[in-house]
């Protein structure tokens, strides 16, 4: 029998911390969207942690300042090598996962609502007003903003 834990709302900052702790150490190990952050944009964790947390500590509790230029690293990673509409997909993929994973609740659900605005928002800015959202064909499926259920973050402790 598989004992059960305890599935909070996102709560603290102490939380965001943890998920995304999490979350990175998935997209960094993915295939699909992992060279981006490991290749081509270099991203030290331990660096990136604390401003990731300033910006969805901002999003989600209205607290912590955040005044960077969150597109701007993008569009220098779309001007190394194109992000299409499978990356981002693939991004909430995970995100959603990493999510639910570890969060239930009004505050989880806004994160997550916040992460495929982010990532449709992203998109349309560096592909031009009329980027699609959908993947190519024989990329995860239709429409890139899908959560993977089968994804096992959800046990992971």
């Amino acid at each position: 029998m598989r004992a059960t834990r305890a599935v909070h709302d996102i709560g603290s900052r102490g939380d965001l911390d943890v998920l995304l702790r999490r979350f990175y150490e998935a997209a960094f190990a993915d295939p699909l969207i992992g060279p981006y952050f490991t290749e081509i944009a270099g991203t030290d964790l331990g660096t990136h942690l604390p401003r990731i947390t300033d910006f969805w500590e901002r999003a989600l509790f209205r607290g912590a300042e955040y005044r960077r230029d969150a597109f701007g690293p993008h569009a220098a990673l779309h001007s190394a090598r194109p992000l299409t509409a499978a990356h981002f997909g693939r991004w909430v993929q995970l995100w959603h996962a990493t999510v639910d994973g570890l969060h239930q609740g009004p505050l989880a659900e806004r994160a997550k609502a916040q992460g495929e605005r982010i990532a449709v928002a992203m998109l349309r800015r560096l592909g031009g007003r009329d980027a699609s959202t959908d993947a190519p064909a024989g990329v995860g499926g239709s429409g890139g903003f899908v959560p993977l259920a089968a994804l096992r973050l959800r046990s992971a402790a």
